[in-house]
């Protein structure tokens, strides 16, 4: 399969286009909406979330990455493989932090250019059909990196900011909850959660923190909204106590 990682949206043209593309080039695979709605023009914050998100899916699936606010420059479009699968995307610190964690991990340039090639669209233009020809097992046109080109060995392994606001107001940080001891507090502001397992651990509008179901932190409201009712939004800070 195909999962689609970007900062597109669903509303517009732009996830379109790439899926028609994905459709026209790779018929019959599975083209999967993973996030369209990634941290907009961030490709660190969109790291830590990628980073969580990617081991979950089958072996051998095809990542098409693109945050990418610097479509058009020098930077340059790679193919990372980690732990058995294949990412497709700039090379702006993305792909940093699931190359940090990785096992396995090989990194190429893309040397393949397509016919036309805009300045502004390379998620259509050129990641699409790199994604679709891997996806086919078919050959591009790429040289081998020394992995450490792609390292940001300044960012924290794990990161104390949200990365994520999801359809239920949760407020997902890039810390893994494995990271923290049971009676870390988490901050933001005046507000302090506590950890739980669950929404139910927590009288209704009570807020927690908690493991969600890809290893973050993740702070919520027990049905109510941690993003309005703690006034919270994707780069805020998280201090850990």
């Amino acid at each position: 399969m195909i999962l689609l990682f970007t900062d597109f949206g669903l509303s517009g043209p732009y996830t379109g286009q790439v899926k028609a593309a994905l459709a026209q080039q790779a018929p019959g695979v599975p083209v999967i909406d993973l996030f369209a709605d990634a941290p907009a023009f961030d490709p660190q914050l969109s790291a830590y979330l990628l980073a969580a998100y990617a081991p979950a899916l089958p072996l051998g699936s095809v990542f098409l990455c693109v945050v990418d606010p610097g479509v058009g420059t020098d930077r340059h479009p790679l193919i990372v493989e980690a732990d058995g699968r294949l990412f497709v995307g700039p090379d702006n610190g993305l792909f940093a932090i699931l190359a940090r964690r990785a096992t396995t991990l090989r990194v190429w340039r893309i040397d393949w250019r397509p016919e036309r090639l805009s300045a502004s669209f390379h998620g259509r233009d050129l990641f699409a059909p790199v994604a679709a020809r891997l996806a086919l097992g078919q050959a591009v046109e790429r040289e081998g990196l020394d992995p450490a080109v792609i390292a940001r060995p300044d960012w924290p392994d794990d990161l104390a900011r949200i990365v994520y606001v999801d359809v239920y107001g949760n407020a997902m940080t890039g810390l893994r909850a494995a990271s923290l001891p049971d009676t870390a507090l988490l901050r933001v502001g005046e507000r302090v959660a506590r950890r739980g397992r669950t929404f139910a651990d927590v009288p209704v509008g009570a807020a927690l923190w908690y493991e969600n179901s890809n290893d973050l932190a993740e702070i919520a409201v027990n049905r109510g909204r941690a993003d309005r009712d703690w006034g919270l939004a994707v780069g805020d800070w998280v201090l850990v106590g």
